[in-house]
Formats: structure tokens, sequence, C-alpha cells
């Protein structure tokens, strides 16, 4: 385990998405004893945490980030005696324990919700955002909500609007309001009293609108107009992104400071201004200790990209802390996206891995990345999700990512239920790539604990800081603190190329090293230290 205040910096964070990670009951859906059950399997990888999607109470109405009791666990996966018996086995095995905190809305079962919508005077009653239609009884505003349509819904009791930058069920929270925030603020607190290491902040730019409710422009981006998503085509400057969500970010600082060794990393969500977002959010040593947005998590696998995202952070926010991360459960797995640029899946699933391992900041895997896992191919019928059913099939939503784990590749389901039929399908190829089939040396899973064996175990790795080298495409390479060199050929073409200077190899794939010669093969790569 890393100790101490900042064992954050530079490590690296297993994602959980327990309704698929482990179903212990056998009832189709994963729980929080499985997780507990399956706990070796994550800290044999190496790492140094582990973040645990929402278990909180919700009506599932988008698989759990609609959150109905920010203080309890849904029945669906376990009680708070099996959450606690969780976290004492993560931390007898050495590994922190982060959970999702879903702060900018909440679920309209709410009670607190149920409370607002009932009148306009109640002691909630401005505890959500809430506002007046136009004469014609059009909307206040051309605010849109990312799962499509307007972002406000219209409510016969109040005869007024309610805003939500998500589902109708998910209303936001009015952030503006002090007892608000005292509210969430208690919440997260429950979960530090609990043992806790830290949180993960699902859509930290999203909590505060614009009290002026003033209309988004439209987004000046190339090709903005052609997205399949309406929200795509506005500049979001209006409602998400203000500047009292830094604010509200330092008090909870300051509530996590008051604990030792706590930490927490956000979600910015934003096609804008992400990076810039990032380096805001972590900066001062008063907000986030980390932050991560989808800059990596898209189709773009090229050199200049990855060192432009890099370099921007650090231009950005000298003294902030990125989180970078190639898959989580809102994307299409990195391996599938980028197979065009792979020689074959597994090559490609272990220079991804060495590529983001290597990189300067704090990491995030997502489960299945060590198995080299694509998206599962579902039909129409076979969703579960909204983004997928409303926007297919050019969006065919997150279900591909968020199949269940496979653990044995005989059992039934891969050995994630006993179960007739889980939540999600286990097909075939997923099936093929389960831990049992992934003993052998040569297998993505072994490449993966030996990366991080390499990460953990070496300063410049884990913590140094990185200066980028002048190759040509499609070759990335980069010096990580006094003495490591990292190069990646990023394409599945042979090339080759002079090195400034010898290099031992610590760990490598189809490389060459002659001394100041280097031949890399089809996304091969080497990590090494300067001879």
């Amino acid at each position: 385990m890393a100790d101490g205040q900042d064992w954050w910096r530079g490590s690296v964070t297993y994602q959980i998405y327990p309704r698929s990670f482990m179903d212990a009951d056998g009832d189709g859906i994963g729980d929080l004893k499985g997780i507990t059950a399956r706990l070796d399997h994550v800290a044999g990888l190496g790492v140094d945490a582990i973040w645990v999607s929402p278990v909180f109470p919700s009506p599932m109405a988008d698989m759990g980030y609609d959150v109905s009791d920010y203080c309890d666990i849904d029945p669906t996966f376990g009680t708070l005696e099996d959450f606690d018996e969780m976290v004492a086995r993560a931390h007898d095995l050495g590994l922190k324990v982060i959970i999702d905190q879903v702060l900018s809305h909440a679920s309209d079962q709410h009670p607190h919700f149920i409370e607002s919508r009932a009148s306009r005077d109640n002691e909630k009653a401005d505890w959500f955002v809430w506002a007046d239609p136009k004469p014609d009884g059009t909307p206040p505003n051309n605010w849109l909500a990312i799962f499509g349509g307007s972002a406000w819904q219209w409510d016969a009791r109040r005869r007024q609007y309610y805003f939500h930058n998500f589902l109708p069920e998910q209303p936001d929270w009015n952030f503006h309001n002090p007892q608000v925030q005292d509210y969430l603020l208690d919440c997260v607190r429950f979960w530090l009293d609990r043992g806790v290491d830290g949180f993960r902040l699902d859509t930290v730019n999203f909590y505060v609108h614009d009290q002026m409710l003033r209309d988004n422009a439209a987004n000046p981006a190339p090709g903005a107009q052609e997205a399949s998503r309406p929200f795509e085509m506005q500049y979001t400057l209006f409602s998400k992104n203000r500047p009292e969500n830094l604010t509200f970010l330092e008090r909870l600082r300051a509530l996590l400071d008051e604990y030792e060794g706590r930490a927490m990393v956000g979600e910015v969500g934003d096609s804008h201004h992400a990076i810039e977002l990032m380096g805001q959010y972590t900066s001062g040593g008063d907000r986030l200790h980390m932050a991560y947005s989808f800059e990596m998590l898209g189709p773009d696998f090229s050199p200049g990209h990855f060192r432009e995202r890099v370099e921007s952070f650090f231009r950005h926010a000298p003294d902030g802390w990125p989180c970078w991360a190639f898959s989580n459960h809102d994307v299409p797995r990195h391996v599938g996206r980028w197979l065009d640029h792979g020689a074959d899946q597994d090559a490609l699933a272990r220079q991804a891995a060495a590529l983001l391992l290597s990189l300067e900041g704090s990491i995030c895997l997502y489960q299945g990345e060590e198995l080299g896992q694509v998206d599962t191919v579902l039909a129409f019928e076979e969703l579960t999700d909204p983004e997928g059913i409303n926007f297919w099939p050019e969006r065919t939503g997150r279900d591909g990512c968020r199949t269940p784990m496979t653990w044995e590749a005989e059992a039934p389901n891969g050995g994630f239920s006993t179960a007739d039929r889980p939540w999600l399908p286990v097909k075939a190829p997923q099936q093929a790539r389960a831990v049992s089939t992934q003993r052998d040396n040569d297998s993505v899973l072994a490449f993966y604990r030996a990366m991080l064996a390499l990460r953990r175990s070496d300063p410049d790795l884990r913590l140094g800081k990185t200066e980028f080298l002048n190759h040509d495409d499609p070759v990335l390479g980069f010096r990580r603190g006094e003495a490591m060199i990292c190069i990646f050929n990023l394409s599945p073409e042979t090339v080759s190329l002079p090195l400034e200077e010898p290099i031992v190899p610590l760990l490598d794939q189809v490389a060459e090293v002659s001394g100041r010669d280097l031949t890399l093969g089809p996304n091969g790569f080497v990590i090494g230290r300067v001879a």
C-alpha cells in the first residue's frame, strides 16, 4: 500500500463496476460480497487503490448514478455490513478504497426532491433548480440534456420546470443554496467516518448553474453541428463550468483535510476546455487532489495527441495533478477503439498498458483492461443503457463496455454468475479472454502485472517529470525523471530510429536495441534506463 498523505501521487487505481464484477448471490447482478471475494485478483495486479462505482439506493434509471439515499447501500448490492467487510478486506490487502459520489444531481425519488416538487413554499422548495416557463409555456432557456431533449422537465404540481443535465429522473441540486452544500458535505462525511480513503466525483464541473439562466451559444468547434447528440452542438458556458464550482470544491477539500490520507479525483466532462479545467480544479492545493477528463478516452491514437494533452495539462497547472485513463464505464474500451492501429489485439493491449502506465500523473484502469477486452457487441433488445436506447444505432450506448467480468472460461457466464441470465450477456469473445486463460507469461494479464510492478518500484516512472523526445510519427518518446526512457511505435508497421543515448531495456515488445540504434516492430515499445 502507498502510505502517507500523498499516497495518491503517481498511484494506480482499478475501477470496479459493481454490477458486472462478481455476482455472489446468483441473481445475475454483481454485488459487494462478489467484489470482496475477488479482491485478491486486484491486489495481485499491483495497483494502489480500487474505485467502486455507485452502490447507493437508486431506482437505477441510470444504473446507480441516480441516487435516492446517499448514506446507505442498495439491496441489489448488499448491506452496509457488506460494504464494511469489503473495505476491511481491501485494507488487509493493501488497497485504498475510493467510492463514487454523485453530487451534481439526485434521483427524482430522493425524499428531498419529492418534498421540493410538492409545493413552492416547503422547506426544500429551492433545494433543486426550478424556473418558471416563458410566457408561451416553453422552457426558460435553451439548455439541452446529455441524453437528449431539453434539460428542463415540466412539473404540473409546481407549474414550473426543473433542471436536469442528464435524465428527467436525475434533477440537479441547487448549489446556490448553502443548505444543499451542507447536506451533501454531511453525506460525504458519512463515508469518511466509515473508513473510505477517498472519492471519485462524478461530473465535477456540472455542480453549479448560471443563476441568470442565460442561453448557451452554439458550439464553435469544427464538426459540432454534425454531432449525433444535440447536447454537443452547444457551447455549455452557462449550464456547467461555472466559477462558483471552485468555492464548493474548496469546502469539499477542507472536509477531506480533516481526515488523514484522504484524496479525491474529479471527472471533468467537457468538450471545450477539459484540460484547462483539470488544471484549474487541481491547482493551489485546496481543491481536487486529481482530475481526469475524456481527453484520452476517444479515438485519437497519435503521438501528437498524447504529447499535447500531457504538455497542455502541466502548462496550465504546473502545481496541479492529472489522473489519466484510456477506458471507463462510459466509453468504448480502448483496445477496440484503437484496433486499426494494432498488429493484433494482444500486442495493442500490451502497448496501451505500457503507454498509460508510463505517463506522469496518476492512472486509472477499468476492470477487464488487464485481459485485453473489447466491447461486447449487443443487439438493441439486449440494451439497458438509456443513451444507447435513445440514440440507437448511431450511438450504441455504454452497455458494451459494462458487460460482466470473465473469470473462468469454461464456467457459465464466464464465472461471473450462476444465474440463467445475468443483467447483461456474457458472449464468446469476452469469455475467451477470461482470467483463467491468461496464466502464461506472454498474456496481457501477465504484462499488466509486470508493468505495474515496474511503475511501482521505480521512482522515475512513478513521480518523475516528463521531457518529450523529438521523434517523427508514428513514434512517441519521452524521458521520465533522471534516467527512464519510454519509446512507442504507435503503428502496425516496423520502424527504425536512432537513440540519443544508449539504454538498458527493462520492459519491451518486439524491440531490438543495438548500441544507439532502435528497431520497433508493430506496436513495439521499449521502456529502459539510460546506460
